[in-house]
């Protein structure tokens, strides 16, 4: 089967360049780059489809054809869209219709044939995808990845501010791509069935998807790169261990070396909940009795003491931790240390299920959470929130994968770490439940394996059109049909504007 992915924003070269260095870059970059080639490994041809960039900021991305090493099958086709230099995402909304589109058509029939299918991800590609159904007949899935109707939740965006907002997101053009993508799609892709029940039923997508159709989704969870996270050894272990073994020396008190962790190593962020994890550790003697706390801070040598070149929210958070640490006499018994990239992480997963450690993830929220997973995949048991994703990666019916626990109690986060750590027998369980968790449906290969499934189920359905009318900016971009700022109003603030399924 020919499979291609739309991703217009962001962009993709055998290096992986700037994942790290631009919102435009990461997560999503990744889980596509994953499942294409996951998709090629059992034999289909796939390409990714993104924007050409001649830009000299960015040389990366000026060939029109890109492959990565070693990596049969796919093709990282770079098309023009709009002009040649980078554009963040929220600027390509004039250059999808009415050049991408129309450009992707002309390789293909420049080739003599198109894809069997798309899979089109964000809502850029999303509207991509479904001006090529209507151009060419071609079905597609739609994965959102984040929805723009929850990102304005975020923002608290109101009447009063909705135009401010707007000019620097483009929210109005986001969230009618959006509700094209959903309505026209053959099937959804959510990584849960909580985000198919709670982000598509905002007010904002009213009469464009129902969350309650289950023939219009299919939950494909993302997965774990077991070529980097898995209990095979690598060439970083030996270092991140004398790393964490430093770390130690100077941070735990004479006698405490020994114990086990529960190890923190998400960003430095309120909805992580770092503090209220520390909070747990202060309020529990038998925890404290029983491990040490690590937290991991990206890039800093000694994060306890010297964190003044973090952001100041990252600051705020440490001037937490270190005022409980004094306030509750934890010097001696929290330790922090960094690891700058997966596979430091991932040694360092290793060395901490060595010394019959825990992961602990207490966030407010996780929309998915792969983290835990990443950290299960290498041997080490964890302990999660039990608000999102984990709710359902971590234990299905009666059976536990992980201990989930209620990041806003103190004493359930510290019983949750004590059931791991409490004895030899619970801490093997959870270490063999987890991996076996991951290894039976969280790896990229089962997530291309999803995929495939329902692609191959939309090439035999008839065609299902969409009902929505795609605005017509979006194949004829001028200020005279550009998405008015009342109709995105009328949408997002519906319960006091009325309802409107435009």
């Amino acid at each position: 089967m020919h499979i291609a992915f739309l991703n217009p924003q962001g962009n993709f070269d055998p290096k992986d360049s700037y994942w790290t260095e631009h919102p435009d870059f990461g997560g999503q970059l990744v889980y596509v780059k994953e499942v294409a080639i996951a998709m090629a490994a059992l034999g289909h041809q796939v390409d990714i489809l993104t924007r050409r960039i001649i830009d000299p900021d960015w040389p990366e991305f000026k060939a029109p054809l890109g492959r990565y090493p070693g990596v049969e099958n796919v093709r990282i086709l770079r098309l023009p869209c709009g002009p040649s230099a980078f554009l963040p995402k929220e600027e390509l909304w004039p250059h999808l219709g009415s050049d991408w589109v129309p450009n992707i058509l002309a390789f293909y029939q420049g080739e003599g044939k198109v894809p069997g299918a798309f899979t089109a991800h964000y809502a850029d590609g999303g509207l991509s995808g479904a001006l090529l159904q209507k151009e060419a007949g071609v079905p597609f899935t739609f994965t959102g990845h984040s929805l723009g109707a929850q990102k304005m939740d975020k923002l608290r965006v109101t009447p009063e501010n909705l135009a401010e907002i707007d000019a620097r997101f483009h929210f109005a053009r986001r969230i009618f791509a959006e509700r094209v993508s959903m309505n026209h799609a053959g099937r959804i892709i959510t990584s849960t069935t909580q985000e198919r029940m709670e982000q598509y039923a905002h007010p904002a997508y009213h009469g464009a998807v129902d969350p309650g159709d289950s023939a219009h989704f299919a939950v494909i969870p993302p997965g774990v790169n077991r070529h980097v996270f898995s209990p095979a050894p690598s060439a970083e272990d030996a270092v991140i261990q004398r790393r964490i073994q430093a770390a130690l020396e100077r941070d735990i008190a004479d006698g405490r070396q020994e114990l086990p962790m529960a190890v923190a190593s998400s960003r430095l962020d309120t909805k992580k909940n770092h503090v209220g994890l520390v909070q747990a550790f202060a309020r529990s003697q038998d925890l404290q009795a029983s491990a040490n706390l690590a937290i991991v801070v990206r890039g800093l040598d000694d994060p306890l003491r010297q964190y003044e070149t973090l952001s100041p929210g990252e600051k705020a958070i440490m001037d937490e931790i270190t005022t409980l640490m004094t306030s509750h006499n934890l010097w001696g018994k929290v330790t922090a240390f960094p690891l700058n990239s997966q596979p430091e992480l991932a040694a360092a997963y290793r060395y901490l299920a060595r010394c019959h450690s825990v992961f602990a993830l207490t966030a407010l929220y996780e929309p998915f959470g792969l983290a835990p997973l990443e950290a299960i995949s290498c041997g080490l048991p964890a302990v999660v929130t039990k608000n999102g994703g984990p709710s359902e990666s971590l234990q299905e019916g009666e059976r536990e994968f992980g201990v989930l626990v209620d990041p806003s109690d103190s004493d359930d986060i510290a019983q949750g770490l004590l059931r791991v750590l409490g004895s030899e027998e619970s801490w093997t369980h959870f270490q063999g439940a987890g991996m076996q968790r991951v290894l039976s449906r969280y790896t990229w290969e089962r997530t291309a394996e999803g995929y495939l499934g329902v692609l191959k189920d939309l090439v035999r359905e008839p065609a299902r059109p969409g009902k929505l009318a795609i605005p017509e900016y979006f194949g004829y971009p001028t200020p005279e049909n550009d998405i008015p700022l009342a109709d995105l109003g009328a949408l997002y603030f519906k319960e006091t504007a009325g309802d409107s399924n435009k």
